[in-house]
């Protein structure tokens, strides 16, 4: 079957081309085993995929341990409706400096390389390469495939193993930054019933403050400390209407069936003129959420069956 012809329900979209570390993450989905994956070119490109049903999922990178937020993708799930995370998946990360065969080192001058691994290595390059410049390129694999086609850049920043894609020398490998670098990806569906809790999950929502009165971020994050609901991720964004206003992607310990989130959901609703979820699925790093005795559902249903009981007195 031609791959145009590829039923939606069988094609996953991935920043490609083949080689990325986006397609390490995709690798990791068991649903996806056997599948066809298409190649795009930009996480706008995936999401439209989805939403346009040509691809039952999409897999994005959503957070560098780096670099922090992809805002690239922060502000398409913002602005894109009816999207949903149905999973969530780590890649150890580093990179490699490849060049056409018979470039030496002394010879590099200009570097090709995604600005987000560029970010990640640039030490390694100021060090080595003095004085060098930058050209970014739309993904780790496009800036070595570019040397092949261009010749505005001597060397490029890559992904381990992608001499095996391309006819290309490494000139040092091991230059990222921090050698425990990770990215997390985000497999995107379109709305889908909530999965069962798993006691190891996450919840991620966007949302946005009433004004910009004093204390109003404050107000926010009572409506999780209250009721012990851990944050592990809260980044600003600009909403682009006007200087000095914020969305925050924020992810919750939990699932949106834990009561403890639950509640603190409708208080953020609430309090926030607008709020998007984005889902509830499980961690992966399978770790299970320790919550103290006090929020643990049984405490948020004997509260409620207590209040009931003031109302209602029993006979």
């Amino acid at each position: 079957m031609p791959a145009d012809a590829t039923p939606p329900h069988e094609t996953y979209s991935y920043l490609g081309p083949a080689g990325t570390f986006t397609e390490a993450a995709l690798a990791q989905v068991p649903e996806a085993a056997g599948k066809h994956w298409r190649s795009v070119n930009n996480v706008g490109e995936a999401l439209a995929d989805v939403v346009a049903g040509r691809s039952t999922a999409a897999m994005i990178a959503i957070e560098n341990s780096i670099e922090g937020g992809v805002s690239a993708t922060q502000d398409a799930l913002a602005t894109i409706p009816d999207l949903r995370i149905i999973g969530e998946y780590l890649v150890s990360v580093n990179f490699v400096l490849v060049a056409r065969p018979g470039t030496t080192l002394a010879d590099v001058t200009v570097v090709n390389a995604h600005p987000v691994a560029y970010g990640q290595t640039h030490l390694w390059l100021d060090k080595n390469l003095p004085g060098h410049g930058h050209i970014p390129a739309s993904s780790n694999v496009a800036a070595a495939a570019n040397l092949l086609t261009h010749d505005h850049a001597n060397a490029a920043v890559a992904p381990p193993g992608i001499t095996k894609h391309y006819d290309l020398e490494v000139l040092a490998d091991g230059i990222g930054d921090n050698p425990n670098a990770v990215t997390r990806f985000v497999l995107v569906s379109r709305t889908v019933a909530v999965p069962p809790r798993t006691g190891a999950d996450k919840t991620s929502i966007i949302a946005e403050l009433p004004d910009d009165k004093a204390g109003r971020l404050l107000e926010m994050l009572e409506q999780f400390a209250t009721r012990g609901v851990n944050m592990s991720l809260i980044e600003s964004r600009p909403i682009g209407d006007a200087l000095g206003r914020y969305r925050f992607n924020i992810d919750l310990d939990g699932h949106i069936l834990d009561e403890r989130v639950a509640d603190a959901l409708l208080g953020l609703k609430r309090f926030s003129p607008n709020v998007i979820f984005l889902g509830s699925y499980p961690r992966a790093d399978k770790l299970e959420i320790e919550v103290s005795q006090r929020y643990e559902d049984d405490s948020f249903t004997a509260a409620r069956e207590w209040l009931d009981g003031l109302i209602t007195p029993g006979d």
